[in-house]
């Protein structure tokens, strides 16, 4: 389940929006340090929006154990989907980005309002959980779900300090090419869950798995 957790975790934080160009642009002006403080607000928002997806999966899960396979199918569509819309963006830096002067925990502060106001963060988490299927916590596994969001947490964090330090290491040659390269990577990677969700279930069905 940690593992699991992670790979969710490290998927979800990896899209470019506007959170990660935040942090980078703070990597660039103020340091390593200050892009990894900035990036625990979104970690904190996503553990929220992880508990909500793990702990209400097991409280409904009759219902979910009902609906288990259109659920599944909705939400692939929905990864691949989202995947493509990601891959198909383009992310810049701002130029005029002007760093506010209120403290080191302001980005923090930024971060977590930028994620947890965002619903697509919320949905996506629904959607990925959702989707597990039989690899999700039965119905009352709290302690199951407890480690799934524990390794959302550590997945979004070392996705942090992933960007963190490659920004920090080649700050003088990143660009909004670099920016469209982050973004084909982690849509490609939620392509690649959605079709193997989808790919899983099609053999399930077929009585081949």
């Amino acid at each position: 389940m940690v593992l699991l957790g992670v790979a969710i975790g490290f998927i979800a934080a990896a899209p470019v929006g506007p959170v990660n160009i935040m942090t980078m642009q703070r990597v660039l002006r103020h340091g390593f340090l200050a892009g990894v403080i900035a990036a625990l607000g979104s970690v904190v928002a996503d553990a929220m929006f992880a508990a909500a997806a793990a702990f209400g999966l097991s409280a409904v899960g009759d219902f979910f154990e009902g609906h288990a396979r259109t659920i599944q199918v909705v939400g692939g569509v929905f990864l691949i989907l989202f995947g493509l819309r990601i891959v198909l963006s383009h992310p810049h830096f701002n130029p005029d980005y002007v760093e506010r002067k209120d403290g080191i925990l302001s980005g923090m502060a930024g971060a977590f309002a930028l994620t947890f106001t965002n619903p697509g963060a919320l949905f996506g988490f629904l959607a990925l959980f959702s989707a597990l299927g039989d690899w999700a916590p039965e119905p009352g596994d709290w302690l199951g779900a407890g480690e799934l969001v524990l390794g959302v947490i550590g997945g979004s964090f070392f996705w942090w300090l992933m960007i963190a330090a490659l920004v920090a290491k080649l700050r003088d040659h990143l660009d909004d090419h670099w920016l469209e390269r982050v973004n084909w990577f982690a849509g490609g990677l939620l392509i690649t869950f959605g079709l193997l969700i989808l790919a899983r279930l099609g053999l399930i069905v077929s009585g081949l798995l």
